[in-house]
């Protein structure tokens, strides 16, 4: 990337007559709870990227099949696959930037769906429907086409091994099981609601394993990704580091 381009933009000019526009992506993939949300907004937000959340499009999907009766709590009943597919087929999903909270509303089908989405018991239903091979493809080439309108910044667990391969930049941000409980737990009392910590822990890992042993697309480090354990570092550090290695990769920040 050179700044006689837009910040946004690459250019492929292998041949001059067919040259065409390539957009940079930034892959940041982790655990839930290692702080990938909050450094994919400020990136986002510096660079003038769009924000894909990858987790919460399983989340949306898995609370809609929930409220459909498609999944339950119990981990131990069957899912009819097909039936979350056409599900997941039948959603119109739009994520909207908000200045004000520093935070993207998740619409869904006209209506805002946030507060719903982010809680613990949501989450576990994301887990459950992200071993669907044909749910991930289906979400595959929803997430890939947001890639073709401008530069990205994406936050997942699989976006620079599975949808973003060739991702200008990879970081792989984890933290320790229990930092990502505390964090929770703080996020909770904040939000004036009660938090038990042994059970969100334990939430956290039933997850991890689940998302780390899955035979589709299990969560993992990209082998050239970043590999940064944010346990004892601040939000701030994170994005210093992560702006660092995205400097180093070409990417050009204005500030």
């Amino acid at each position: 990337m050179t700044s006689s381009t837009p910040d946004n933009v690459l250019l492929n000019t292998e041949d001059s007559h067919t040259s065409s526009v390539r957009y940079p992506v930034i892959c940041i993939d982790g655990p839930s709870g290692a702080g990938k949300g909050t450094v994919t907004w400020r990136l986002a937000q510096v660079l003038g990227y769009q924000l894909l959340d990858s987790g919460a499009l399983y989340r949306i999907v898995g609370l809609k099949a929930f409220e459909a009766g498609l999944i339950s709590a119990d981990t131990s009943q069957p899912i009819d696959e097909n039936a979350v597919l056409a599900l997941t087929e039948s959603l119109e999903i739009a994520f909207v930037p908000n200045n004000d909270s520093g935070r993207v509303d998740i619409i869904v089908n006209g209506q805002a769906v946030g507060e719903q989405v982010r809680n613990e018991t949501v989450g576990g239903y994301a887990s459950q429907i992200a071993v669907f091979p044909q749910v991930r493809q289906a979400l595959l080439k929803l997430q890939q086409d947001m890639a073709t309108r401008s530069g990205l910044v994406a936050d997942g667990r699989d976006m620079g091994t599975v949808v973003f391969p060739d991702a200008d930049v990879k970081v792989f941000l984890t933290a320790s099981a229990e930092a990502r409980a505390e964090r929770r737990v703080i996020q909770l009392l904040n939000a004036g609601q009660t938090a038990d910590f042994e059970a969100i822990l334990a939430t956290i890992k039933e997850r991890d394993d689940r998302d780390e042993n899955r035979s589709t697309a299990p969560s993992k480090p990209a082998a050239d990704a970043l590999l940064l354990d944010s346990s004892a570092l601040n939000a701030d550090a994170v994005y210093e580091q992560v702006k660092k290695y995205c400097q180093d990769k070409g990417v050009f920040f204005t500030s």
